[in-house]
This record gives structure tokens, C-alpha cells and sequence, in this order.
């Protein structure tokens, strides 16, 4: 096929997640004030971590990267679904699309290697207390972290090289709520089976490394303290469960998205919509709700603010 029938399609149209004016209606509140609460949320902890010197520890560390990732992760598909719950013609251009893809996976490939660090994070805490400050230093944490963007990234351009130089000539019906390659290859105008067994793979691959190693981490982590105590056991698995919770809630709709796609429209909209705002949303509230911390980290932030509106 010649170059000039490659680039035809210059937009896609987005089906979006239903098409009930009055079901867009309430989506579109629902989803706004979910966003918000993201949003808020998210730079909340963000805030706190940073002026709470309480909380200038590896862990909290890692958990500011974290949250910022969730919010980024959910500004690349969220804003523009609520805006398109408006729209009669839900279209994204062609290099918005592109644009979708290449954050999401390359902000989604970050957090999964970003919570195989936190999980790294954990062990050395609890199976190596007396070498923790020595092994996660600063400038190791800091290495962690942009190795884990490093990760992301080289992911979201390997997927970026082969997505960006497909003919698309023909159909333009994305049927979802934002661009994902799953969806965007079966457009192309050619037999695109082998690619997308190729794309999935890819993205399979590093969700299935990730939370192999990640099962691994956790597992040697109880089993290696239940072997010291019974009461270290226990702290060890409350200090583990918030983050053993958010792995399962991101991990699960990636795999079936990727390693076992289910095929099912409404379950992979399902699973969309829980990947990019139902996890973003939920770990700001398990990481407070179950950290003590935390807890008494807001406990100072409201007294000081208290205090400062007093002697005002």
C-alpha cells in the first residue's frame, strides 16, 4: 500500500461507554466528582508527604511518586471522556490518539515497576531492618524511581513505533472511551492478528513480570517474618496489606486487558474505566484509612492550620 493511502483517516470517533443521553448525564456528574476527588486526593498526599517531616522516609517517598502517577494516569483518559459526555460527536484527532496511548502506557509501565519498588521497599524494611537506611538511600531511591519512568517509557515507544505507522484508511469507530491499542490496531487497514498478539505480549509480558515479582516479594516477606514471631507476622501483614490490595486492584483489569482479553465490550469498557479511575481513586483512601501515619500526619496538618487561623 502506498504512503498517500496510509495517513487518510486523520480522527477517530470515541463510541464512548453508552449512549442514553440521560445515562451520559449522570455519568458525567459521577465521573466529574470522581476526578475531582482524584485529583484532590492524589496532590493531598502529595503535599503532606513533602511538608510532614514525620514522613521523609523510602516508603512515604515512593507513595508521593505513586500518587502522582495515579493522577497523571487518570488525566490522560478522564478529562476528555467527561468532556465528550457533552458532545454529540465524541472525535479525538489522529495525533491525540497517538498522544493517549503513548501516556497511558507509558505512565501505566511506570507504576507497575514503581509497585515491584515499593514491594522492594517493604522486604528490606521488614526482613533487613538494621540495613534499611543503608540500602535505601536517597540516591537509590531516587535511581528506583527513574528507572521505573526509564521502564515506562522505553515500554510506551516500542508499542509508539509499531502503532504510529499503521495505514488507517477505512473505518474510524473506536469503541471505548479513549484511544487503547488493542482497539486502534483493529482498524488499521491490513491483517493486524499477528500485531496485536505482538502489542498485547508486550504489555502482557512486563504486567505478568511485574506481578510475578511482586507475588514473589510479598509471599517471602510473611513467610520470613511468620518464621521470627506470630506478633511480627501480624505487623508484617498489616503493613503489607494496603499495598498488596492496590497491586491486585491495578494488576487485575491489566491482565485481562492484555494477557487474557475477555472480548466482551461491556467488560473491557468495565475494566477501562476501573484501571483509569476507579484505582486512582482508591489508593488515596487505602494508604490513608489503613496507615497510621498518615492518620496522625493529617492530624498535625489540621492543627497546624488550626493554629495558624487562631494566631491570624
Amino acid at each position: 500500500m502506498d504512503g498517500r493511502n496510509q495517513s487518510v483517516v486523520s480522527e477517530f470517533v470515541l463510541l464512548g461507554l453508552c449512549h442514553s443521553w440521560n445515562i451520559q448525564l449522570l455519568l458525567l456528574m459521577s465521573f466529574f466528582v470522581l476526578y475531582l476527588i482524584i485529583v484532590s486526593g492524589n496532590i493531598g498526599i502529595v503535599i503532606l508527604i513533602i511538608t510532614d517531616s514525620h514522613l521523609h522516609s523510602p516508603m512515604y517517598f515512593f507513595l508521593a511518586n505513586l500518587s502522582f502517577v495515579d493522577m497523571w494516569l487518570s488525566s490522560v483518559t478522564t478529562p476528555k471522556m467527561i468532556t465528550d459526555f457533552l458532545r454529540e460527536n465524541k472525535t479525538i484527532s489522529f495525533g491525540g490518539c497517538m498522544c493517549q496511548i503513548l501516556f497511558v502506557h507509558f505512565v501505566g509501565g511506570g507504576e507497575m515497576v514503581l509497585l515491584v519498588i515499593m514491594a522492594y521497599d517493604r522486604y528490606v524494611a521488614i526482613c533487613k531492618p538494621l540495613q534499611y537506611s543503608t540500602i535505601m538511600s536517597l540516591q537509590k531511591c531516587i535511581g528506583l524511581v527513574v528507572t521505573s519512568w526509564t521502564i515506562g517509557f522505553v515500554h510506551a515507544m516500542s508499542q509508539m513505533i509499531a502503532i504510529v505507522q499503521l495505514p488507517f484508511c477505512g473505518p474510524r469507530d473506536i469503541d471505548s472511551f479513549f484511544c487503547d491499542i488493542p482497539l486502534v490496531i483493529k482498524l488499521a487497514c491490513m491483517d493486524s492478528y499477528n500485531l496485536e498478539i505482538l502489542m498485547n505480549g508486550d504489555s502482557g509480558i512486563l504486567a505478568m513480570t511485574c506481578f510475578i515479582l511482586l507475588l514473589i516479594s510479598y509471599t517471602y516477606i510473611l513467610l520470613t517474618v511468620q518464621q521470627s514471631s506470630k506478633t511480627g507476622a501480624s505487623k508484617a501483614l498489616s503493613t503489607c496489606t494496603a499495598h498488596i490490595t492496590v497491586v491486585v486492584l491495578f494488576f487485575g483489569p491489566c491482565i485481562f486487558i492484555y494477557v487474557w482479553p475477555l472480548s466482551i465490550t461491556w467488560m473491557d469498557k468495565f475494566l477501562a474505566v476501573f484501571y483509569s479511575v476507579i484505582t486512582p481513586l482508591l489508593n488515596p483512601a487505602i494508604y490513608t484509612l489503613r496507615n497510621k501515619e498518615m492518620k496522625n500526619a493529617m492530624k498535625r496538618f489540621r492543627s497546624y492550620y488550626r493554629d495558624s487561623n487562631v494566631n491570624v
